[in-house]
């Protein structure tokens, strides 16, 4: 699978402007390097948006969904840092999902990543797979490196100790991540893929595109 690993955590949110700095701060000097140093995570990236809401964005790969559901996991869930604490108190608008990487086609990682929020009609969710295996080859779109598919486990979204005010609405919700090499890529292949003549398209909930801050993976430090 072109994508590290088989789950992922995917959390987003705004925060004020009096407290970005020292929020961009935590997430640079501590909070990253917290979650990739827990047993089964592999790699976090950070971005920022280009046109998209919430305005922050993180994907951390695990080795397998119930990395997200471990003892290690829980533990650092259930004993924050005081930085932690402060800093996850000004959360707004919080999106977290646990999912499984279903689709992943292509090879390697982009600038950029489009990103379509889609909420499955309950009973028709391998017709709407069957349709995404189709759309996600990125092969024939200039500047798309890759796309996937991940679907949320609603069990193990929403809210945790750490982050109560994430919001649980649409706990089962997918999402399709499409790696490009500029912002002008990614919105032309959510377009061409998951546009207004998708046969999906009454259950896309919201489209966006994100710009990569930076990545962190176990390699860099030193755990593989």
């Amino acid at each position: 699978m072109p994508m590290a690993g088989k789950g992922m955590l995917l959390t987003s949110m705004d925060i004020d402007a009096s407290d970005e700095a020292d929020f961009n701060r935590w997430y640079d000097r501590e909070h990253l390097q917290e979650r990739v140093a827990i047993e089964g995570f592999l790699e976090a990236r950070r971005y920022i948006a280009h046109d998209a809401s919430p305005k922050y964005l993180c994907l951390y790969s695990t080795s397998t969904i119930e990395v997200l559901d471990s003892p290690a996991y829980k533990s650092r869930l259930a004993n924050p840092t005081e930085w932690s604490k402060k800093t996850m108190a000004r959360f707004q608008n919080m999106v977290r999902a646990v999912a499984r990487i279903t689709i992943s086609r292509g090879q390697g990682r982009g600038a950029a990543l489009g990103i379509v929020r889609i909420r499955p009609i309950a009973g028709s969710e391998g017709k709407l797979r069957a349709s995404l295996q189709h759309a996600l080859d990125p092969l024939d779109l200039d500047g798309v490196i890759s796309m996937h598919l991940i679907e949320s486990d609603p069990a193990l979204s929403g809210p945790t100790t750490e982050i109560a005010s994430a919001a649980s609405a649409g706990a089962g919700d997918w999402f399709v991540l499409i790696d490009a090499t500029d912002v002008h890529s990614a919105f032309a292949a959510t377009a061409a893929r998951l546009g207004d003549d998708a046969p999906f398209r009454s259950a896309v909930i919201s489209t966006g595109i994100y710009s990569l801050m930076w990545d962190l993976a176990g390699s860099d430090i030193g755990l593989f």
